[in-house]
């Protein structure tokens, strides 16, 4: 079967050939159809990959340190060696993808053999087959593309964002940050009855986000800003900001503090800094959360990996859930998906897909790898 894998050391990708995943208790083995290439968190990836050394260990400190720590205790040699065989070996990309089970492992009596899936987590890469944890796959029924499907991991994120904002009919929400995810987290949003006001440095996106149906977005850089979001949250401010930008700035964490009610909710979904000036945060008695990806059971083996969930009683909304949420949402068509789908791959173009992304010279959404799921598979 094909994968899509990278060098760490070069950032050199290429499509190789390689053995059928192993199928582990608990498990389901996956024929794919689509996968979504996250722009900010792939993409921070592959541009991390093709810097040169110094580069490289300015931009991941934290494993520096670790090398570092690793170097007193075990020595030159073999943390060198260590690093190097890390650097060289092929690594894959991707974590939400849909398609078609063609095998279960043991335990698995929720999904059968021919079941149509969207998949998520660091084992539903980009190739013609993966092996997903049961707890990250949930059922697509016939009315919803797998198309539309693959999209269900990236947009739990969104929506445990939304969770963690926790924002009730009636109320307002400035989402900063109008890439996949912000237009994802708008139109949930909306979908709710919750006013959402869109924000974006990038006037492109803006546009973008505009088309896709999201009622008010504004280019940050816009005068009079501040002006337009208290007269459209009648002079309050904003009941909820949910900041799903990637950036090294402080803005967006700053600019939350200025067009936040008092006592709103300031919602971290992307990558920023946190440090800000007290002023509006202290006065306002904001109160700042972060969310932590697709929700409650990330990073929790006994659930992710064990299959183990948490009783629906006492943690309504896990990782599983909010994935089943949005498929039960593209049932009921409450998500425009195809104005969100910029672009399109096959599996043998998507490196062009990372450099389109790296680069950007052209606006971009959702990115969508399809598979050839015509010809019999080869392990």
């Amino acid at each position: 079967m094909k994968q899509l894998t990278q060098e760490l050391k070069s950032g050199h990708m290429e499509i190789t050939e390689v053995p059928f995943p192993g199928l582990n208790p608990g498990e389901v083995l996956v024929r794919t159809h689509y996968s979504v290439i996250s722009a900010g968190t792939e993409g921070k990836t592959v541009s991390d990959a093709r810097k040169g050394y110094i580069a490289k260990a300015r931009s991941r400190q934290k494993e520096v340190k670790q090398v570092i720590q690793m170097a007193r205790t075990s020595g030159l040699k073999e943390t060198y060696n260590l690093v190097m065989n890390k650097l060289e070996a092929a690594s894959p990309l991707g974590y939400s993808c849909s398609g078609e089970v063609i095998a279960m492992g043991e335990g698995v009596t929720r999904l059968k053999s021919g079941d149509r899936v969207a998949c998520g987590g660091s084992s539903a890469v980009h190739a013609d087959v993966v092996s997903v944890p049961v707890n990250l796959c949930v059922p697509v029924p016939e009315s919803v593309s797998l198309r539309h499907a693959a999209f269900s991991t990236v947009a739990a994120i969104a929506l445990q964002g939304i969770r963690q904002a926790d924002v009730r009919l009636g109320e307002s929400c400035v989402i900063i940050g109008m890439g996949l995810l912000g237009q994802l987290t708008a139109h949930m949003l909306q979908a709710a009855g919750v006013q959402a006001i869109g924000v974006d440095v990038d006037t492109r996106q803006v546009e973008r986000a505009r088309a896709s149906g999201v009622t008010h977005v504004f280019g940050r850089q816009q005068d009079g800003l501040v002006q337009e979001i208290q007269s459209l949250t009648h002079g309050h401010g904003a009941d909820a900001i949910i900041i799903t930008a990637g950036t090294s700035s402080l803005d967006p964490v700053e600019f939350s503090g200025e067009i936040a009610r008092k006592k709103a909710k300031v919602v971290i979904v992307g990558a920023v800094p946190t440090g800000f000036s007290r002023a509006n945060y202290y006065k306002k008695e904001l109160d700042l959360r972060m969310s932590c990806s697709y929700g409650p059971g990330r990073y929790d083996p006994r659930y992710e990996e064990q299959g183990i969930d948490y009783p629906v009683g006492y943690v309504r909304w896990t990782e599983n859930r909010n994935m089943q949420a949005f498929i039960d949402l593209l049932v009921e068509r409450r998500i425009p998906m195809d104005s969100l789908i910029s672009h399109e791959f096959d599996l043998a173009e998507a490196p062009s897909a990372y450099d389109m992304i790296l680069s950007r010279k052209e606006p971009f959404a959702g990115i969508l790898i399809r598979y050839d799921t015509e010809t019999p598979l080869q392990s």
